[in-house]
């Protein structure tokens, strides 16, 4: 009989393509893996894994198995959504990752609501950017992932993923309290082309995004910093070392000498949760999802100096 801890290392095999990326996505060490992968191919007698320069790669046999053991993973998963749905309790362990603003501004709600309200469900949560949090969600590493996209730049959502709206969030341009337009009730981005940029890092998808909508409008843009917090953006900004935009969700307090201008395009994150959708039916990820949309509503509003 087939063992299911090995075909769920198979499975994260196919899905990463290395060793080390299965690895890491189960939480093992690679000698982990390397030991599963032998012992299933002795249970199959055949040979799953063959060496490809420094990295290895399936065999026939072994991408077959994959197949099958994707679809074994899932059929698992429904098996487990139903007990949970039959028994109509929300209990055991729920994963839920977030990007860094969601994680600040909803997480500290929600969570103590779900917990609140089902004592006997554990509440495990992490920061993530989203692609990264939609990929862990495929993997199976989280249950629940919120993630972001633009309202002119959509972020992919493979199939086989559910997803529920929980909020739109409106960003501001956060500028020295000396800059020009710091007086204004709205602003144009075209009215910042020759001004220095604060940015999240290279290959974040708002710092693509960021790249993409200024040169849309016909700027190159000047981003001379690079952050992946914001209250680190905002800080160089009340040096007077440029301009950042700055979304409302999980804003805290704006330090002195930084003003908060609406953009008069109207310019939105739509913020999200994703889950695999044949694991639809746990109560847990049912609740889970309520109290996001509840902290979503709720949330406070955005302080400015």
């Amino acid at each position: 009989m087939l063992n299911l801890e090995r075909l769920r290392t198979l499975d994260a095999l196919a899905r990463h393509g290395s060793v080390s990326g299965a690895a890491e996505g189960l939480h093992v060490t690679t000698s982990a893996v390397s030991q599963q992968m032998s012992k299933l191919e002795r249970e199959v007698g055949q040979q799953l894994v063959a060496k490809n320069g420094r990295g290895v790669r399936l065999t026939d046999a072994g991408q077959l198995l994959a197949d099958h053991a994707a679809r074994i993973l899932s059929q698992v998963e429904l098996a487990q959504a139903d007990i949970e749905a039959q028994r109509g309790q929300v209990v055991g362990e729920v994963r839920i990752g977030a990007f860094p603003t969601a994680a600040r501004g909803l997480f500290p709600g929600a969570v103590s609501r779900l917990r609140a309200a089902h004592p006997d469900l554990r509440v495990r949560t992490r920061e993530l950017e989203p692609e990264l949090g939609i990929r862990a969600v495929m993997r199976g590493d989280l249950d629940l992932a919120v993630v972001l996209d633009w309202s002119n730049r959509r972020l992919p959502v493979p199939a086989g993923l559910a997803q529920a709206q929980l909020v739109d969030d409106a960003p501001d341009v956060a500028m020295p309290a000396a800059h020009p337009l710091a007086a204004r009730r709205e602003v144009d981005l075209e009215e910042f082309a020759d001004d220095e940029w604060v940015s999240w890092p290279e290959g974040e998808f708002c710092h693509d995004w960021l790249v993409f909508t200024l040169r849309a409008r016909g700027i190159e843009p000047r981003i001379s910093h690079l952050a992946a917090e914001h209250h680190t953006q905002l800080a160089l900004i009340a040096a007077g070392l440029g301009v950042c935009v700055t979304p409302r969700l999980g804003r805290g307090p704006v330090p002195e000498g930084v003003v908060l201008v609406p953009v008069r395009q109207r310019m939105l994150r739509h913020v999200y949760a994703v889950w695999r959708a044949d694991a639809d039916r746990r109560p847990s990820i049912r609740a889970a999802v309520e109290v996001l949309r509840e902290a979503a509503t709720e949330r406070p509003a955005p302080t400015a100096s």
